[in-house]
């Protein structure tokens, strides 16, 4: 209750501030959206400004591949088209919180698609999860012909959407929450819990979250030639997620050497060996961590910008991944927040408030930018 407290008298300070200093009307905006965004599902005053979005369901093929998903569409005219990507979530596009960020989305005038994408549904997020992300660009683009085109990802989705984006220059924007750029610094995160800023930078430490590491192990199970060991992967992984406490030897004992490879390099507490471990991986996995790291990549011909958005009290994903992002795309604008957790768009405390504000205010001006593009 002092955290809304605080956060609502941030607010009203904000509006003041704005209408003393003539801010634009996007600023002022931003605070509804982002009052919008922290109560979720629940009331709020832009709710009560606007009409509720239409969600309706809808299907489009390009180049022979057939694609669902759920259209929201603003009460009044939507100014520009939203690719939204969930992370590793098993309800995919009817995740409830989901659902809600889409839903405050489109009353912020973004026309939301939120592709239904199997792989998210089986938490396997992949590289080629890249294809249904810019099917559904193309799909905004010719049939519904908005001004402009952005992609919004949660978590590891933040890889195949700016892959996404580099296949489609005619994306305007990608908004990116708790991603990753550097695949095999991730993985030693949330193995050993090291992280570093940069090659050659010295190491720090944090516990990580092991669910982290059971959504890598979930994602990765169905990637061994051993059918045993794929059957035996993808059981552990769902019972940790289940309870990170359940023990599982009667699982590993039961791995063959594939199975054995993944689990070793989960075991592992020491940074310096995580390179050798991953390049013990079956051959499949080694070649999906190969597809979905953005570090050894050229993004100088990313043409989108980049709204980067992290907390540092991440322990899937280290805030370190989004900077380094940052320093590396052409167009990146990096709000690291101290209370964000994971993926959890509340503000914690006054400061983050307001840094949330801005990069709300930011991409709302971007918004009216791009609607101007075209008569």
């Amino acid at each position: 209750m002092k955290r809304l407290v605080l956060f609502l008298l941030f607010l009203a300070a904000a509006f003041g501030l704005a209408t003393a200093s003539g801010c634009s009307t996007a600023d002022m905006e931003a605070g509804l959206v982002l009052g919008d965004l922290t109560a979720g599902s629940g009331p709020s005053t832009l709710k009560r400004l606007t009409g509720r979005p239409q969600r309706e369901g809808v299907s489009w093929t390009v180049d022979g591949r057939k694609n669902s998903g759920d259209l929201y569409l603003p009460a009044e005219k939507a100014k520009v088209g939203l690719v939204l990507v969930p992370g590793a979530a098993k309800e995919g596009k009817d995740d409830p919180r989901l659902v809600a960020l889409a839903q405050s989305l489109a009353r912020a005038r973004f026309l939301v698609l939120v592709p239904d994408m199997a792989s998210v549904r089986a938490q396997e997020v992949s590289a080629a999860d890249r294809l249904p992300i810019a099917d559904a660009i193309r799909f905004l683009d010719t049939e519904r012909r908005v001004p402009g085109l952005g992609i919004a990802a949660i978590s590891y989705a933040d890889v195949p959407a700016i892959l996404a984006a580099l296949d489609e220059p005619k994306v305007d924007f990608v908004v990116s929450v708790g991603g990753l750029y550097d695949l095999t610094a991730v993985i030693t995160f949330f193995t050993t819990g090291h992280y570093r800023d940069g090659p050659g930078q010295p190491w720090r430490q944090a516990t990580p979250n092991a669910y982290g590491k059971w959504v890598f192990v979930k994602a990765n199970a169905r990637r061994l030639d051993d059918s045993g060991d794929r059957a035996l992967l993808s059981a552990i992984a769902e019972r940790k997620m289940a309870d990170l406490a359940a023990p599982v030897i009667d699982l590993t004992a039961k791995l063959g050497p594939q199975g054995k490879s993944v689990m070793a390099l989960l075991a592992n507490d020491d940074p310096a060996k995580v390179p050798a471990l991953i390049a013990a991986l079956p051959p499949r996995i080694k070649g999906e961590i190969r597809d979905m790291d953005l570090a050894p990549r050229d993004l100088s011909q990313l043409k989108a910008k980049l709204f980067l958005i992290h907390g540092r009290d991440d322990r899937i994903i280290p805030w370190t991944e989004s900077a380094a992002l940052a320093r590396m795309a052409p167009q990146a604008e990096l709000t690291l927040l101290d209370n964000l957790a994971h993926a959890d768009l509340k503000p914690g405390n006054v400061v983050d408030s307001y840094a949330l504000w801005r990069v709300v205010g930011h991409l709302l001006v971007q918004r009216d930018q791009l609607a101007d593009r075209r008569p």
